[in-house]
């Protein structure tokens, strides 16, 4: 298993575009490197093969099977011990530009997704499409249970069981409220001289 990576260069190694695009095309399912390339066709083999070294080598992609086809190795690719998740440690060590590079990624990525399903004008994906935002009120334990039970509800939804069930994106982005009285009153007190 490689070590585990710093939660501070966590961004370096996976919000690269196409890093991000290869770890969300293999998520919960097993890739060859042909199905990879057919899954992302604008990316070239030799960018493609880079990019998927990189995340070998820091353990969020492992080969999981190798067969040779016509003399030369195919792999096969799944999700690595390494999650390409950043946990609340990893969110509190990273710096404001690295936040910011991260979640630009991230949203970069949604809203190629997004994209890709209005083009495609496929009444059947627009059934399964939807997005909304509304408040809940939380402490940091109360998070914890949400995300807990979340986990819990979608984990047999996770992987391919060879049913005929349609792969469907979920994001999820959790922003607490910056209370605008706060921030107003403590930038509007002038230092005494």
């Amino acid at each position: 298993m490689p070590d585990p990576v710093d939660p501070a260069r966590l961004s370096e190694v996976i919000t690269h575009p196409v890093r991000l695009r290869i770890i969300q095309q293999v998520g919960g399912r097993r890739l060859t490197t042909a199905q990879l390339r057919e899954a992302l066709p604008e990316v070239t083999q030799a960018t493609l093969y880079r990019h998927v070294g990189a995340l070998l080598e820091a353990g969020f992609l492992a080969v999981v099977d190798e067969r040779r086809v016509r003399g030369a190795v195919e792999r096969t690719l799944a999700l690595g011990d390494q999650m390409a998740h950043v946990d609340q440690d990893g969110l509190r060590t990273m710096d404001a530009a690295q936040l910011r590079a991260a979640f630009l990624a991230f949203l970069g990525e949604l809203a190629a997704d997004f994209d890709r399903v209005v083009e495609d004008e496929d009444p059947a994906l627009r059934g399964m499409m939807g997005f909304g935002r509304g408040p809940v009120y939380v402490d940091e334990e109360d998070l914890a249970r949400i995300q807990d039970g979340f986990a819990e509800l979608l984990a047999p939804y996770l992987e391919d069981r060879g049913e005929g069930k349609r792969r469907v994106g979920l994001a999820t982005v959790l922003l607490p409220e910056v209370d605008q009285k706060e921030r107003s009153s403590a930038s509007s007190v002038s230092p005494q001289p």
